[in-house]
């Protein structure tokens, strides 16, 4: 006898084996890797910025899914959409028709960016990536993108090509013929512009891997050098967009700038349906569907679909009825404040750097001769060993939840859901501190662990 599905009976009984599944199934190296740094841990629930254990421990949450849940998790709001969409059984992806949903989505969107006119939805932030960058090839006619050191735009292989780290791409050749410039340098890019044969530039206006943001006057001054040369220039908004920075995309900052294309993904999403989006301009989008012979030249199966598109909407209508972007301007001031403050606290920290609710923490060379000998030892073994070092008893002993902004980076990037509020940052700076007071007294435990991480870091090498 056959039978019937049912969820909760499935999770209760199997999702005690979910390290287990996953270390056979799925990716093997990955519950290794949480085993070796203390994050395998069981949650059971979550709501906004929290999560809770089977114990019924509450953790604070400051990386919301890599910026995914720029609502935090399970929005009333964004639920109750999701609700009705799916109650309302509507004819969806019939891909012979046009569905209200899209456009409705689609027409909210651009009032945030008025100099642009349509969009592409596809389902991840590297597909809103690999629709700018064919977008640019088409409606230029060259064939090569330039993109900024360090940069990360996604790893399917378009967005690989114009990946800034090497660890990324290796192993994975041939990939497109793009090329890297130093991001701020005008001269390098001006120097590639007069080759003649570059599409576009794409920039992420802070960059993820270690929270660099662009010099001021460098989106407009290079948008200005792109235009003269018929190029184009693509923002990457796919982490910063969605009001992460404190203004709803973070290429508003600089005044004048009007990214040609612009790439949207993950707090989109409302933390329940993959969805991205390309913005692009009238004249863009016409080059590349010319003709009734091309209108399905650039699809994706999933794009559109009705469940995504009612997120969408519901995001757009939280983030504008909670005043969730000034949340993020606020409470990323006050946070970036503090923690700035500590800088002549611990000599440690290097630098506190950022916009909004995303947040560089670098710590750097000690002056004192015990902790540089410290340092000098896990440099050896491998950089960015003393970020994990505090990453872990963030999360063993205060519960809150972070990691480092890159691989062999000492940065740990903040970017908490865009909900967090004042009692939040009260319990990072307060667990930050407690935390930097025991690396600077020589705590054993913490060195301890360093000491564990070395012989990892040796053992994989």
């Amino acid at each position: 006898m056959t039978k019937e599905f049912d969820l909760g009976a499935l999770l209760a009984e199997r999702g005690a084996e979910r390290y287990e599944l996953h270390t056979r199934y799925l990716n093997h190296q990955l519950p290794r890797m949480l085993h070796t740094i203390g994050f395998d841990k069981v949650y059971e629930r979550a709501e906004g910025a929290h999560f809770w254990d089977a114990d019924g421990d509450d953790y604070l949450d400051m990386l919301a899914g890599f910026g995914v849940m720029g609502l935090g998790r399970h929005h009333p709001v964004v639920r109750k959409a999701l609700h009705d969409v799916l109650d309302a059984s509507l004819a969806d992806l019939t891909r012979f028709d046009c569905q209200p949903l899209p456009g409705l989505l689609a027409e909210r969107l651009l009032t945030y960016s008025p100099h642009l006119d349509r969009v592409f939805f596809g389902n991840s932030g590297t597909e809103a990536v690999e629709t700018a960058l064919k977008f640019a090839r088409r409606a230029t006619g060259r064939p090569r993108i330039l993109y900024c050191d360090h940069a990360f735009h996604g790893l399917t292989t378009g967005s690989l090509s114009v990946n800034g780290e090497d660890g990324f791409r290796e192993g994975f050749a041939p990939l497109l013929p793009d090329t890297a410039v130093p991001l701020g340098d005008l001269d390098a890019l001006a120097r590639e512009l007069r080759k003649g044969d570059v599409a576009a530039l794409i920039v992420e206006p802070i960059q993820g891997k270690g929270v660099h943001e662009t010099p001021p006057g460098y989106l407009r001054a290079a948008q200005e050098l792109l235009h003269r040369h018929k190029a184009l220039l693509i923002a990457d908004e796919v982490q910063t967009g969605l009001g992460r920075t404190g203004d709803f995309y973070a290429y508003q900052h600089e005044d004048g700038v009007e990214p040609d294309l612009v790439c949207v993904a993950k707090a989109l999403s409302g933390g329940y349906v993959p969805v991205g989006a390309t913005l692009g301009k009238d004249w863009i989008f016409k080059k590349v569907f010319s003709s009734i012979d091309r209108v399905l030249v650039h699809s994706a199966s999933f794009g559109s679909n009705a469940q995504a598109m009612a997120a969408g909407l519901a995001v757009l209508s939280v983030l504008e009825n909670e005043q969730i972007v000034a949340n993020a301007r606020v409470t990323g001031d006050l946070l970036r404040s503090r923690l700035a403050a500590l800088t002549e606290k611990y000599e440690l920290l290097a630098d506190v750097r950022g916009r909004g609710l995303m947040i560089g923490i670098e710590f750097g060379r000690p002056r004192s001769l015990k902790l540089r000998s410290r340092w000098a030892m896990l440099q050896t073994a491998r950089k960015g060993l003393f970020a994990q070092m505090v990453v872990v008893p963030l999360l063993q002993r205060h519960r809150i939840l972070t990691q480092v902004s890159g691989d062999h980076l000492e940065v740990i990037k903040l970017i908490p859901p865009l909900v967090v509020d004042e009692r939040d940052v009260d319990r990072f700076v307060d667990a930050f501190t407690e935390v930097m007071d025991d690396a600077h007294g020589g705590n054993g435990l913490m060195w301890d662990f360093g000491k564990t991480l070395i012989k990892q870091a040796v053992a994989n090498r």
